[in-house]
Protein backbone atom coordinates (compact mmCIF):
# COMPACT_ATOMS: atom_id res chain seq x y z
CA UNK A 1 0.00 0.00 0.00
CA UNK A 2 2.91 2.36 0.90
CA UNK A 3 4.63 1.53 -2.14
CA UNK A 4 1.47 2.22 -4.39
CA UNK A 5 0.21 5.62 -2.83
CA UNK A 6 3.78 6.67 -3.08
CA UNK A 7 3.89 6.16 -6.91
CA UNK A 8 0.74 7.61 -7.65
CA UNK A 9 1.85 10.86 -5.53
CA UNK A 10 4.98 10.67 -7.32
CA UNK A 11 2.80 11.81 -10.33
CA UNK A 12 0.04 13.34 -9.09
CA UNK A 13 -2.08 11.10 -10.83
CA UNK A 14 -5.88 12.15 -11.76
CA UNK A 15 -7.32 8.85 -12.84
CA UNK A 16 -6.32 5.01 -12.10
CA UNK A 17 -7.06 2.52 -13.89
CA UNK A 18 -7.57 -0.96 -11.90
CA UNK A 19 -7.95 -4.41 -12.62
CA UNK A 20 -10.83 -5.35 -10.09
CA UNK A 21 -11.89 -5.39 -6.34
CA UNK A 22 -8.57 -5.63 -4.96
CA UNK A 23 -7.20 -3.52 -6.87
CA UNK A 24 -9.82 -0.78 -6.04
CA UNK A 25 -9.81 -1.82 -1.84
CA UNK A 26 -6.29 -0.92 -1.62
CA UNK A 27 -7.11 2.40 -3.24
CA UNK A 28 -9.99 3.06 -0.94
CA UNK A 29 -7.77 1.91 2.01
CA UNK A 30 -5.42 4.77 1.08
CA UNK A 31 -7.81 7.55 -0.22
CA UNK A 32 -6.92 9.86 2.24
CA UNK A 33 -3.35 9.90 1.06
CA UNK A 34 -4.17 10.13 -2.73
CA UNK A 35 -6.59 13.11 -2.49
CA UNK A 36 -5.50 14.37 -5.98
CA UNK A 37 -6.93 11.14 -7.59
CA UNK A 38 -10.14 12.13 -9.16
CA UNK A 39 -12.00 8.97 -10.59
CA UNK A 40 -10.63 5.56 -10.18
CA UNK A 41 -12.08 3.04 -13.76
CA UNK A 42 -12.04 -0.53 -12.47
CA UNK A 43 -12.54 -2.93 -15.46
CA UNK A 44 -13.38 -6.10 -13.92
CA UNK A 45 -17.01 -5.67 -12.51
CA UNK A 46 -17.08 -8.64 -10.57
CA UNK A 47 -17.60 -8.26 -6.99
CA UNK A 48 -18.67 -4.32 -7.54
CA UNK A 49 -22.12 -4.18 -7.06
CA UNK A 50 -21.77 -2.65 -3.23
CA UNK A 51 -19.53 -0.10 -4.28
CA UNK A 52 -22.00 1.84 -7.67
CA UNK A 53 -23.10 4.40 -5.53
CA UNK A 54 -19.45 5.37 -4.64
CA UNK A 55 -18.99 8.50 -7.43
CA UNK A 56 -15.43 8.64 -7.09
CA UNK A 57 -15.19 4.65 -8.44
CA UNK A 58 -16.51 4.48 -12.66
CA UNK A 59 -16.68 0.92 -14.52
CA UNK A 60 -14.60 0.75 -17.70
CA UNK A 61 -17.96 -0.15 -19.25
CA UNK A 62 -19.33 3.04 -18.46
CA UNK A 63 -16.46 5.06 -19.37
CA UNK A 64 -17.13 3.36 -22.89
CA UNK A 65 -20.37 4.21 -22.84
CA UNK A 66 -19.58 7.96 -22.13
CA UNK A 67 -17.02 8.32 -24.93
CA UNK A 68 -19.23 6.97 -27.23
CA UNK A 69 -21.81 9.73 -26.63
CA UNK A 70 -19.08 12.37 -26.62
CA UNK A 71 -18.02 10.80 -30.31
CA UNK A 72 -21.58 11.45 -30.86
CA UNK A 73 -21.85 14.97 -30.12
CA UNK A 74 -18.31 15.80 -31.12
CA UNK A 75 -17.40 13.57 -33.74
CA UNK A 76 -14.05 15.65 -34.77
CA UNK A 77 -13.22 16.19 -31.68
CA UNK A 78 -10.53 13.15 -31.16
CA UNK A 79 -8.96 13.89 -34.30
CA UNK A 80 -8.88 17.54 -33.01
CA UNK A 81 -6.70 16.67 -29.92
CA UNK A 82 -4.77 13.66 -31.61
CA UNK A 83 -3.27 16.71 -33.73
CA UNK A 84 -2.27 18.48 -30.89
CA UNK A 85 0.38 15.88 -30.12
CA UNK A 86 4.08 16.39 -31.05
CA UNK A 87 6.61 13.93 -32.14
CA UNK A 88 8.83 15.56 -29.14
CA UNK A 89 6.08 15.17 -26.26
CA UNK A 90 6.06 12.55 -23.48
CA UNK A 91 4.46 9.65 -24.22
CA UNK A 92 4.95 7.58 -21.73
CA UNK A 93 7.02 7.60 -18.60
CA UNK A 94 8.51 4.00 -17.03
CA UNK A 95 9.81 3.86 -13.72
CA UNK A 96 13.80 2.82 -13.95
CA UNK A 97 14.57 -0.59 -12.03
CA UNK A 98 15.61 1.08 -9.22
CA UNK A 99 18.78 -1.39 -8.19
CA UNK A 100 20.59 1.60 -6.33
CA UNK A 101 17.62 3.16 -4.00
CA UNK A 102 14.20 5.01 -5.40
CA UNK A 103 13.07 4.43 -8.61
CA UNK A 104 13.00 7.10 -11.12
CA UNK A 105 10.33 8.24 -13.95
CA UNK A 106 11.72 8.17 -17.18
CA UNK A 107 10.44 10.23 -19.76
CA UNK A 108 10.14 8.78 -22.78
CA UNK A 109 8.94 10.83 -26.32
CA UNK A 110 6.91 9.69 -29.39
CA UNK A 111 9.84 10.21 -31.59
CA UNK A 112 12.40 8.29 -29.10
CA UNK A 113 9.62 5.06 -29.43
CA UNK A 114 8.96 5.72 -32.97
CA UNK A 115 13.30 5.79 -33.52
CA UNK A 116 14.06 2.73 -31.66
CA UNK A 117 11.00 0.37 -33.65
CA UNK A 118 12.19 2.02 -36.87
CA UNK A 119 15.85 0.66 -35.50
CA UNK A 120 14.58 -2.35 -34.91
CA UNK A 121 12.87 -3.30 -38.05
CA UNK A 122 16.02 -2.29 -40.03
CA UNK A 123 17.89 -4.53 -38.44
CA UNK A 124 16.03 -7.88 -37.93
CA UNK A 125 13.63 -9.87 -39.84
CA UNK A 126 10.02 -8.42 -38.32
CA UNK A 127 7.25 -9.16 -40.87
CA UNK A 128 3.77 -7.67 -41.04
CA UNK A 129 1.47 -10.31 -38.91
CA UNK A 130 4.59 -11.96 -37.23
CA UNK A 131 3.45 -12.80 -33.80
CA UNK A 132 5.13 -11.14 -30.44
CA UNK A 133 4.04 -12.70 -27.22
CA UNK A 134 4.03 -10.42 -23.85
CA UNK A 135 5.27 -12.11 -21.18
CA UNK A 136 7.98 -9.85 -19.68
CA UNK A 137 7.41 -8.19 -16.35
CA UNK A 138 5.17 -5.41 -16.27
CA UNK A 139 7.56 -2.61 -14.97
CA UNK A 140 10.22 -3.46 -18.12
CA UNK A 141 10.49 -1.26 -20.82
CA UNK A 142 10.49 -4.15 -23.23
CA UNK A 143 7.20 -4.22 -23.62
CA UNK A 144 6.68 -0.35 -24.00
CA UNK A 145 8.97 -0.21 -26.54
CA UNK A 146 7.56 -3.40 -28.58
CA UNK A 147 3.72 -2.33 -27.38
CA UNK A 148 3.78 1.10 -28.27
CA UNK A 149 6.59 0.62 -30.68
CA UNK A 150 8.06 -2.20 -32.99
CA UNK A 151 4.47 -3.97 -33.24
CA UNK A 152 2.93 -1.03 -34.31
CA UNK A 153 5.02 -0.07 -37.25
CA UNK A 154 5.68 -3.24 -38.52
CA UNK A 155 2.29 -4.72 -38.28
CA UNK A 156 3.15 -7.27 -35.96
CA UNK A 157 0.23 -8.66 -33.85
CA UNK A 158 0.40 -8.61 -29.51
CA UNK A 159 -0.28 -11.53 -28.08
CA UNK A 160 -0.88 -12.03 -23.95
CA UNK A 161 -0.90 -15.26 -21.85
CA UNK A 162 -4.49 -15.91 -20.25
CA UNK A 163 -2.85 -16.50 -17.21
CA UNK A 164 0.60 -16.87 -15.62
CA UNK A 165 0.14 -20.88 -15.64
CA UNK A 166 -0.94 -20.97 -19.17
CA UNK A 167 2.15 -19.75 -20.64
CA UNK A 168 3.48 -22.82 -22.15
CA UNK A 169 -0.15 -23.62 -23.58
CA UNK A 170 -0.62 -20.03 -24.90
CA UNK A 171 3.21 -20.57 -26.48
CA UNK A 172 2.48 -23.57 -28.07
CA UNK A 173 -1.40 -21.91 -29.57
CA UNK A 174 -0.12 -18.78 -30.46
CA UNK A 175 3.82 -19.79 -31.96
CA UNK A 176 5.21 -16.58 -31.76
CA UNK A 177 8.08 -15.27 -33.94
CA UNK A 178 9.77 -13.43 -31.86
CA UNK A 179 10.37 -12.88 -27.96
CA UNK A 180 12.28 -10.67 -25.60
CA UNK A 181 12.27 -11.86 -22.30
CA UNK A 182 14.63 -11.72 -18.99
CA UNK A 183 17.50 -13.41 -18.19
CA UNK A 184 15.46 -15.47 -15.12
CA UNK A 185 12.64 -16.74 -17.55
CA UNK A 186 15.30 -18.30 -19.49
CA UNK A 187 17.09 -19.72 -16.73
CA UNK A 188 14.48 -21.16 -14.77
CA UNK A 189 13.22 -23.06 -18.11
CA UNK A 190 16.63 -24.60 -18.74
CA UNK A 191 16.28 -25.50 -14.97
CA UNK A 192 13.36 -26.91 -15.70
CA UNK A 193 14.44 -28.68 -18.64
CA UNK A 194 17.44 -30.61 -16.82
CA UNK A 195 15.21 -31.54 -14.09
CA UNK A 196 12.33 -33.13 -16.13
CA UNK A 197 15.11 -34.81 -18.33
CA UNK A 198 16.93 -36.07 -14.98
CA UNK A 199 13.54 -37.60 -13.86
CA UNK A 200 13.35 -39.63 -16.98
CA UNK A 201 14.19 -42.68 -17.86
CA UNK A 202 17.28 -43.98 -18.77
CA UNK A 203 17.16 -44.20 -22.58
CA UNK A 204 15.89 -40.61 -22.96
CA UNK A 205 18.08 -39.13 -20.18
CA UNK A 206 21.15 -40.41 -22.35
CA UNK A 207 19.67 -39.63 -25.83
CA UNK A 208 19.24 -36.02 -24.11
CA UNK A 209 22.52 -35.57 -23.07
CA UNK A 210 24.73 -37.06 -26.53
CA UNK A 211 21.92 -34.88 -28.65
CA UNK A 212 23.37 -31.82 -26.57
CA UNK A 213 26.88 -32.93 -26.38
CA UNK A 214 26.29 -33.04 -30.61
CA UNK A 215 24.70 -29.53 -30.34
CA UNK A 216 27.40 -28.23 -28.30
CA UNK A 217 30.30 -29.43 -31.01
CA UNK A 218 28.52 -28.29 -33.96
CA UNK A 219 27.71 -24.91 -32.12
CA UNK A 220 31.35 -24.54 -31.30
CA UNK A 221 32.72 -25.19 -35.18
CA UNK A 222 30.43 -22.65 -36.42
CA UNK A 223 30.80 -20.14 -33.83
CA UNK A 224 34.74 -20.73 -35.14
CA UNK A 225 33.76 -20.55 -38.69
CA UNK A 226 35.18 -24.31 -39.06
CA UNK A 227 33.76 -26.74 -41.74
CA UNK A 228 31.35 -29.68 -40.19
CA UNK A 229 32.04 -33.08 -40.98
CA UNK A 230 29.51 -35.40 -42.97
CA UNK A 231 28.66 -37.75 -40.21
CA UNK A 232 28.42 -34.95 -37.60
CA UNK A 233 26.00 -33.24 -39.63
CA UNK A 234 23.85 -36.63 -40.14
CA UNK A 235 23.39 -37.19 -36.83
CA UNK A 236 23.19 -34.02 -35.98
CA UNK A 237 20.03 -33.97 -38.48
CA UNK A 238 18.80 -37.02 -36.84
CA UNK A 239 19.39 -35.36 -33.41
CA UNK A 240 17.43 -32.26 -34.27
CA UNK A 241 14.46 -34.39 -35.83
CA UNK A 242 14.35 -36.81 -32.95
CA UNK A 243 15.07 -34.92 -29.83
CA UNK A 244 15.51 -30.98 -30.38
CA UNK A 245 12.01 -30.50 -32.51
CA UNK A 246 9.89 -32.38 -30.32
CA UNK A 247 11.85 -30.86 -27.21
CA UNK A 248 11.04 -26.96 -28.20
CA UNK A 249 7.78 -28.38 -29.20
CA UNK A 250 7.01 -29.35 -25.67
CA UNK A 251 8.45 -26.23 -23.90
CA UNK A 252 6.50 -24.18 -26.50
CA UNK A 253 9.40 -22.50 -28.79
CA UNK A 254 9.47 -24.23 -31.67
CA UNK A 255 7.83 -21.51 -33.66
CA UNK A 256 11.03 -19.20 -33.40
CA UNK A 257 12.55 -17.05 -35.93
CA UNK A 258 14.82 -15.29 -33.06
CA UNK A 259 14.86 -15.03 -29.05
CA UNK A 260 16.28 -12.86 -27.18
CA UNK A 261 17.78 -12.48 -23.57
CA UNK A 262 17.95 -9.52 -21.77
CA UNK A 263 17.26 -6.98 -18.01
CA UNK A 264 20.30 -8.84 -16.18
CA UNK A 265 23.42 -10.70 -17.31
CA UNK A 266 22.93 -14.53 -17.88
CA UNK A 267 25.63 -16.99 -18.16
CA UNK A 268 27.09 -17.95 -21.53
CA UNK A 269 25.86 -21.70 -20.48
CA UNK A 270 22.27 -21.21 -21.11
CA UNK A 271 23.00 -19.65 -24.01
CA UNK A 272 25.22 -22.41 -24.99
CA UNK A 273 22.37 -24.85 -23.80
CA UNK A 274 19.33 -23.19 -25.81
CA UNK A 275 21.66 -22.71 -28.60
CA UNK A 276 22.50 -26.49 -28.74
CA UNK A 277 19.29 -27.86 -29.23
CA UNK A 278 18.04 -25.67 -31.78
CA UNK A 279 16.82 -22.24 -30.32
CA UNK A 280 18.33 -19.02 -31.42
CA UNK A 281 18.68 -17.15 -28.44
CA UNK A 282 20.88 -14.41 -27.98
CA UNK A 283 21.90 -12.26 -25.67
CA UNK A 284 20.95 -8.65 -25.85
CA UNK A 285 21.23 -5.21 -23.70
CA UNK A 286 19.32 -1.81 -23.24
CA UNK A 287 18.31 0.82 -20.55
CA UNK A 288 14.81 2.09 -19.84
CA UNK A 289 16.53 5.43 -20.60
CA UNK A 290 17.56 4.09 -23.87
CA UNK A 291 13.55 3.20 -24.82
CA UNK A 292 15.01 -0.33 -24.75
CA UNK A 293 17.11 -2.75 -26.60
CA UNK A 294 19.46 -0.97 -28.26
CA UNK A 295 22.55 -3.88 -28.58
CA UNK A 296 21.76 -7.02 -30.37
CA UNK A 297 23.57 -10.22 -31.72
CA UNK A 298 23.28 -10.55 -35.31
CA UNK A 299 22.78 -14.12 -36.32
CA UNK A 300 25.81 -14.79 -38.24
CA UNK A 301 28.26 -13.66 -35.43
CA UNK A 302 26.30 -15.06 -32.16
CA UNK A 303 28.87 -14.98 -29.42
CA UNK A 304 27.38 -16.51 -25.68
CA UNK A 305 29.29 -13.85 -23.73
CA UNK A 306 28.60 -10.86 -25.51
CA UNK A 307 25.55 -8.78 -26.40
CA UNK A 308 26.47 -7.81 -29.69
CA UNK A 309 26.42 -4.94 -31.72
CA UNK A 310 24.62 -1.50 -31.63
CA UNK A 311 21.16 -1.27 -33.78
CA UNK A 312 20.89 0.84 -36.66
CA UNK A 313 21.15 4.75 -35.45
CA UNK A 314 22.58 3.90 -32.36
CA UNK A 315 26.44 4.54 -31.27
CA UNK A 316 28.35 3.39 -28.47
CA UNK A 317 31.55 3.83 -26.68
CA UNK A 318 33.17 3.54 -24.02
CA UNK A 319 34.37 6.18 -21.30
CA UNK A 320 37.77 6.14 -20.02
CA UNK A 321 36.47 4.68 -16.57
CA UNK A 322 34.48 2.22 -18.53
CA UNK A 323 31.64 3.04 -18.37
CA UNK A 324 29.30 2.58 -21.45
CA UNK A 325 27.60 5.67 -23.18
CA UNK A 326 25.35 5.95 -26.03
CA UNK A 327 24.04 8.63 -28.38
CA UNK A 328 20.97 7.94 -30.18
CA UNK A 329 18.06 9.42 -30.90
CA UNK A 330 15.79 7.18 -28.86
CA UNK A 331 17.56 8.40 -25.98
CA UNK A 332 14.50 9.83 -23.27
CA UNK A 333 13.95 12.95 -22.89
CA UNK A 334 14.67 13.08 -19.27
CA UNK A 335 13.35 12.75 -15.35
CA UNK A 336 10.07 13.70 -14.57
CA UNK A 337 10.11 16.41 -12.17
CA UNK A 338 14.05 15.38 -11.70
CA UNK A 339 16.02 18.24 -13.60
CA UNK A 340 19.51 17.38 -12.13
CA UNK A 341 19.35 13.82 -12.17
CA UNK A 342 18.30 14.34 -15.63
CA UNK A 343 21.70 16.36 -16.28
CA UNK A 344 23.53 13.63 -14.48
CA UNK A 345 22.31 11.05 -16.63
CA UNK A 346 24.68 12.58 -19.78
CA UNK A 347 27.80 13.51 -20.73
CA UNK A 348 28.54 15.51 -23.74
CA UNK A 349 25.24 14.65 -25.35
CA UNK A 350 25.98 10.90 -24.86
CA UNK A 351 23.72 8.56 -22.67
CA UNK A 352 25.73 7.71 -19.13
CA UNK A 353 24.45 3.72 -18.79
CA UNK A 354 26.18 3.56 -15.41
CA UNK A 355 27.42 -0.19 -16.52
CA UNK A 356 31.40 -1.05 -16.82
CA UNK A 357 32.13 -2.86 -20.72
CA UNK A 358 34.56 -3.22 -23.21
CA UNK A 359 34.29 -3.87 -27.26
CA UNK A 360 36.06 -6.56 -28.33
CA UNK A 361 37.82 -6.85 -31.70
CA UNK A 362 35.19 -7.99 -33.37
CA UNK A 363 32.99 -4.88 -32.32
CA UNK A 364 30.79 -6.81 -29.91
CA UNK A 365 30.27 -5.21 -26.39
CA UNK A 366 30.95 -7.18 -23.40
CA UNK A 367 29.15 -6.19 -20.05
CA UNK A 368 31.22 -6.42 -16.95
CA UNK A 369 28.46 -5.30 -14.60
CA UNK A 370 27.25 -2.38 -12.58
CA UNK A 371 29.77 0.11 -12.62
CA UNK A 372 28.50 0.90 -8.90
CA UNK A 373 28.77 -2.87 -8.03
CA UNK A 374 32.33 -3.43 -9.12
CA UNK A 375 34.10 -4.57 -6.52
CA UNK A 376 37.38 -5.03 -4.83
CA UNK A 377 39.37 -7.32 -2.26
CA UNK A 378 41.39 -6.32 0.00
CA UNK A 379 44.85 -6.60 -2.16
CA UNK A 380 42.49 -4.68 -4.53
CA UNK A 381 41.97 -7.06 -6.90
CA UNK A 382 38.92 -6.24 -8.92
CA UNK A 383 35.80 -8.31 -9.69
CA UNK A 384 31.79 -7.94 -11.00
CA UNK A 385 29.88 -10.16 -8.75
CA UNK A 386 27.41 -10.40 -12.01
CA UNK A 387 30.42 -12.64 -13.48
CA UNK A 388 29.79 -15.00 -10.54
CA UNK A 389 26.33 -14.52 -10.17
CA UNK A 390 25.05 -16.24 -13.55
CA UNK A 391 27.33 -18.85 -13.67
CA UNK A 392 26.05 -20.30 -10.06
CA UNK A 393 22.28 -19.86 -11.22
CA UNK A 394 23.01 -21.87 -14.02
CA UNK A 395 22.49 -24.67 -12.16
CA UNK A 396 18.65 -26.10 -11.63
CA UNK A 397 19.06 -25.90 -7.72
CA UNK A 398 20.04 -22.31 -6.90
CA UNK A 399 17.12 -19.55 -7.79
CA UNK A 400 19.41 -16.73 -6.70
CA UNK A 401 22.99 -15.51 -5.39
CA UNK A 402 24.25 -12.20 -3.86
CA UNK A 403 28.32 -11.73 -4.10
CA UNK A 404 30.13 -9.56 -0.67
CA UNK A 405 33.51 -9.07 -0.72
CA UNK A 406 34.29 -5.35 -1.15
CA UNK A 407 37.82 -4.62 0.89
CA UNK A 408 37.43 -8.18 2.55
CA UNK A 409 39.96 -10.81 2.20
CA UNK A 410 37.50 -13.69 0.34
CA UNK A 411 34.46 -13.76 -1.47
CA UNK A 412 30.94 -14.87 -0.12
CA UNK A 413 27.51 -15.44 -1.16
CA UNK A 414 23.98 -15.11 0.29
CA UNK A 415 21.89 -18.03 -1.81
CA UNK A 416 18.66 -18.90 -2.47
CA UNK A 417 17.37 -22.59 -3.23
CA UNK A 418 14.89 -23.23 -6.11
CA UNK A 419 12.06 -24.74 -4.24
CA UNK A 420 10.90 -26.34 -6.63
CA UNK A 421 13.49 -28.17 -8.39
CA UNK A 422 15.27 -29.05 -4.75
CA UNK A 423 11.61 -29.99 -3.28
CA UNK A 424 11.80 -32.52 -6.69
CA UNK A 425 15.09 -33.76 -5.41
CA UNK A 426 14.09 -34.00 -1.97
CA UNK A 427 11.66 -36.18 -2.82
CA UNK A 428 13.15 -38.58 -4.84
CA UNK A 429 15.95 -38.52 -1.93
CA UNK A 430 13.03 -39.36 0.64
CA UNK A 431 13.59 -36.27 2.68
CA UNK A 432 11.08 -35.16 4.79
CA UNK A 433 10.65 -31.38 5.01
CA UNK A 434 7.64 -28.91 5.49
CA UNK A 435 8.47 -25.17 4.61
CA UNK A 436 11.33 -23.32 2.51
CA UNK A 437 13.07 -22.77 5.46
CA UNK A 438 12.84 -26.32 7.04
CA UNK A 439 14.06 -27.58 3.20
CA UNK A 440 16.91 -24.59 3.02
CA UNK A 441 18.62 -26.19 6.10
CA UNK A 442 18.54 -29.26 5.24
CA UNK A 443 22.22 -31.33 5.84
CA UNK A 444 21.51 -32.94 2.64
CA UNK A 445 20.63 -29.78 0.35
CA UNK A 446 23.69 -27.81 2.10
CA UNK A 447 25.80 -30.73 0.58
CA UNK A 448 23.95 -30.51 -2.63
CA UNK A 449 24.35 -26.50 -3.30
CA UNK A 450 27.99 -27.19 -1.92
CA UNK A 451 29.09 -29.50 -4.81
CA UNK A 452 27.67 -26.76 -7.18
CA UNK A 453 29.30 -23.93 -5.66
CA UNK A 454 32.38 -26.11 -5.95
CA UNK A 455 32.01 -26.34 -10.27
CA UNK A 456 31.27 -22.82 -10.38
CA UNK A 457 34.10 -22.47 -8.22
CA UNK A 458 36.80 -24.24 -10.57
CA UNK A 459 35.57 -22.46 -13.60
CA UNK A 460 36.32 -19.24 -11.69
CA UNK A 461 40.09 -17.33 -11.50
CA UNK A 462 41.97 -17.32 -7.91
CA UNK A 463 40.52 -14.07 -7.24
CA UNK A 464 36.61 -14.82 -7.47
CA UNK A 465 36.29 -18.04 -6.30
CA UNK A 466 33.97 -18.42 -3.22
CA UNK A 467 34.66 -19.15 0.47
CA UNK A 468 31.76 -19.23 2.42
CA UNK A 469 28.33 -18.94 1.64
CA UNK A 470 24.60 -19.20 3.54
CA UNK A 471 21.79 -20.87 2.34
CA UNK A 472 19.26 -17.74 2.86
CA UNK A 473 16.24 -19.20 4.98
CA UNK A 474 13.45 -17.13 2.97
CA UNK A 475 13.34 -16.10 -0.93
CA UNK A 476 14.48 -12.46 -1.55
CA UNK A 477 11.30 -10.56 -2.30
CA UNK A 478 10.39 -7.31 -4.05
CA UNK A 479 7.86 -6.73 -1.19
CA UNK A 480 10.71 -6.66 1.43
CA UNK A 481 12.58 -4.49 -1.09
CA UNK A 482 15.35 -6.66 -1.54
CA UNK A 483 14.17 -7.28 -5.21
CA UNK A 484 13.33 -4.60 -7.51
CA UNK A 485 9.63 -5.10 -9.48
CA UNK A 486 11.60 -6.44 -12.74
CA UNK A 487 13.57 -8.95 -10.44
CA UNK A 488 16.73 -7.17 -9.99
CA UNK A 489 18.65 -7.98 -6.58
CA UNK A 490 19.17 -4.53 -4.56
CA UNK A 491 22.37 -5.04 -3.32
CA UNK A 492 22.83 -2.63 -1.21
CA UNK A 493 19.34 -2.92 0.16
CA UNK A 494 20.15 -7.03 0.86
CA UNK A 495 23.62 -5.64 2.28
CA UNK A 496 22.00 -3.79 5.25
CA UNK A 497 18.96 -5.98 5.94
CA UNK A 498 21.94 -9.05 6.28
CA UNK A 499 24.86 -7.16 7.39
CA UNK A 500 24.62 -9.82 10.67
CA UNK A 501 25.13 -12.94 8.50
CA UNK A 502 27.75 -11.31 5.98
CA UNK A 503 29.71 -10.14 8.92
CA UNK A 504 29.70 -13.29 10.18
CA UNK A 505 31.20 -15.32 6.87
CA UNK A 506 34.06 -13.37 7.96
CA UNK A 507 34.87 -14.76 11.17
CA UNK A 508 35.10 -18.41 12.93
CA UNK A 509 31.40 -18.60 13.19
CA UNK A 510 29.98 -22.16 12.55
CA UNK A 511 26.34 -21.22 13.27
CA UNK A 512 24.68 -17.97 13.12
CA UNK A 513 21.08 -17.20 15.03
CA UNK A 514 18.88 -14.67 12.99
CA UNK A 515 15.30 -13.32 13.41
CA UNK A 516 14.16 -11.56 10.54
CA UNK A 517 10.35 -10.10 9.15
CA UNK A 518 8.87 -11.13 6.67
CA UNK A 519 5.95 -9.60 4.15
CA UNK A 520 3.24 -12.26 3.33
CA UNK A 521 1.18 -12.03 0.22
CA UNK A 522 -2.29 -10.31 2.24
CA UNK A 523 -0.14 -7.61 3.56
CA UNK A 524 0.46 -9.06 7.24
CA UNK A 525 4.09 -8.96 8.76
CA UNK A 526 5.16 -12.04 10.38
CA UNK A 527 8.64 -13.05 11.94
CA UNK A 528 11.19 -15.80 10.89
CA UNK A 529 13.38 -17.37 13.90
CA UNK A 530 16.22 -20.10 12.79
CA UNK A 531 20.08 -20.94 13.10
CA UNK A 532 21.75 -20.92 9.56
CA UNK A 533 25.07 -22.88 8.96
CA UNK A 534 28.04 -20.77 7.07
CA UNK A 535 29.25 -23.79 4.72
CA UNK A 536 33.20 -23.36 3.76
CA UNK A 537 33.70 -24.46 0.28
CA UNK A 538 37.87 -24.03 -0.19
Amino acid sequence: MEELCFALNRIQASYVVVQDQEQVDKLLEGRDRITHIRRVIYIDPTGMTSYQNDPWLLSFAHLLELGDRLNEEKPDFFTQELRKGKRDNVAIMVQTSGTTGVSKLAMLSHRNITEMARNWIAATPIRNGDNWMSISPPAWIVDQMWGVGVAILSGMTMNFPETPETIEEDFREIGPSIIITSSRFWEDLASAVMVKMADSGWIKRNFFHLAVAIGRRVLDLKSRKMAIFPFLKLVHGLASILIYQPLLDRIGCSGFNSAYTGGHPISPDVIRFFRAIGLNLKQCYGLTEACGIFQIQPDDEVKPETVGKPLPGTFVKIADDQEVLIRSDANFIGYYNDFRATEEAFIDGWLKSGDAGYIDKDGHLLIIGRKADIIKNKDGEAFSPDFIETRLKFSPFIKEAVMFGEGRPYITALINIDMGNVGNWAEEKMIPYTTYMDLSQQPAVEELILDNVKQVNDQLPGVMKIRKFILLYKLLDADDEELTRTGKVRRRFVYGLYIKLIEAMYGDLKEVHVTGKVHYRDGQIGEIETNVKIINVL
